[in-house]
């Protein structure tokens, strides 16, 4: 296959994508009714530049996390989305590689919870997809690459998010994520990726070796999070994590009970949130 065909299937797959589809403004003037370079770059958390040289054919070989990202920012179904990696010359993800494909009735569900922050990630941690609302109260991973986009290596290994753990709730949380990803490794032995995550981790955190040595198991469980905003300063939610078995996804649901103030800072945030997209 070569990159003049990858270009063409981007360029039909992104003029079917309506903004409307994935949430974005309509604003403006628009010569189509399809998704512009600039809005699939944005949805795919890459270059507007990297999106015109593959749909023109100056860039070849991207990598199988960009084919994904743009697979996921398309809505391209199962079929469509095994033949872009075909397209760019990777074999698609099998059975024993962690799965990051969102499923249609995935993506139904998280169109209709605009006013909820939600994130979706693998089975190892790695966020795949977040709203805008999600974007707004936790901040936008979209520039984030490679482990960054990873709750694991963020917990252990990043700098610090807004969230705001007692010391019992942090050792809590950090049990789970560890037993989290003993799980997922036992369940795909093959991936190179999990193994390679789970090296640098043992390798450059202490606490996570200490828990991976000791054999740790378990499970992440729903919580309540204390999260310090930069603009609407400190709101306690509560966290609700869905498993979506067959695809083996994650969807991360924060909620406030209504009439709460922290419900008030939610809608809040959605306004901030929209602002920002202006």
């Amino acid at each position: 296959m070569t990159a003049t065909e990858l270009g063409r299937a981007l360029r039909r797959w992104r003029d079917r994508v309506t903004p409307q589809t994935v949430g974005l403004p309509v604003g403006g003037q628009r010569r189509a009714a399809g998704l512009r370079r600039e809005e699939l770059a944005l949805l795919a958390g890459i270059s507007a530049d990297y999106v015109t040289r593959l749909e023109q054919g100056r860039a070849t070989g991207p990598s199988g996390q960009v084919v994904e990202a743009l697979a996921r920012a398309l809505r391209l179904s199962e079929d469509e989305r095994a033949y872009l990696f075909r397209l760019a010359g990777l074999a698609p993800p099998g059975p024993q590689t962690v799965p990051a494909y969102i499923t249609p009735s995935v993506q139904r569900l998280l169109d209709r919870l605009v006013d909820t922050p939600v994130a979706v990630t693998d089975a190892a941690l790695t966020v795949l997809l977040v709203n805008p609302m999600y974007a707004a109260l936790m901040g936008d991973p979209h520039g984030l690459r490679g482990f960054e986009r990873n709750g694991a290596w963020r917990t252990f290994l990043g700098a610090p998010t807004r969230v705001r753990h007692t010391p019992e709730e942090r050792r809590a949380f950090e049990i789970g994520m560890v037993s989290e990803l003993r799980a997922t490794a036992a369940r795909y032995p093959a991936d190179r990726q999990l193994r390679r995550l789970i090296g640098e981790l043992r390798a450059g955190s202490e606490r996570f070796a200490e828990l991976w040595d000791a054999g740790v198991v378990g499970r992440l469980e729903a919580s309540r999070k204390t999260i310090e905003h930069p603009q609407v300063g400190l709101l306690t939610l509560d966290c609700d994590l869905l498993r979506v078995e067959g695809n083996d996804l994650h969807i991360l649901v924060y909620s406030a009970e209504p009439g709460t103030e922290a419900a008030e800072k939610l809608e809040l945030l959605a306004v901030l949130g929209a602002q920002s997209l202006v």
